[in-house]
């Protein structure tokens, strides 16, 4: 890619938290850091996006949260799926799926045709 940072598609942020999530219980700045290092830099979310959607995750009941102290002994609210937030995690998949499938059709597709 030729843009270091891709602005997300609206839906996608929700999609890549839970698959962050899947692996244990992070902090905000942490989610954030796995998504980067997960796409070589390509996908940043910014805080302004990302709190937000961890809030809007919990209130859905699809994370929980609590308040702990990171790695350097900061005060952090940590978040972890719920088995909602797993089913919700399998069910958004299976969606990304289909649409990149349908994505990647069209742009194989000779539009002269």
């Amino acid at each position: 890619m030729t843009e270091a940072n891709l602005n997300l598609i609206r839906g996608t942020v929700d999609l890549l938290i839970l698959k962050a999530l899947s692996g244990g219980e992070r902090h905000g700045y942490a989610v954030s850091e796995w998504l980067r290092d997960a796409t070589d830099g390509t996908l940043l979310v910014e805080e302004g996006t990302l709190y937000p959607a961890l809030h809007r995750l919990d209130a859905k009941g699809w994370v929980e949260s609590e308040w702990g102290l990171s790695d350097n002994n900061r005060r952090a609210k940590y978040y972890r799926l719920t088995a909602a937030g797993r089913a919700q995690l399998e069910t958004e998949r299976r969606t990304w799926d289909l649409y990149a499938s349908a994505v990647e059709k069209a742009l194989a597709e000779d539009p002269a045709r």
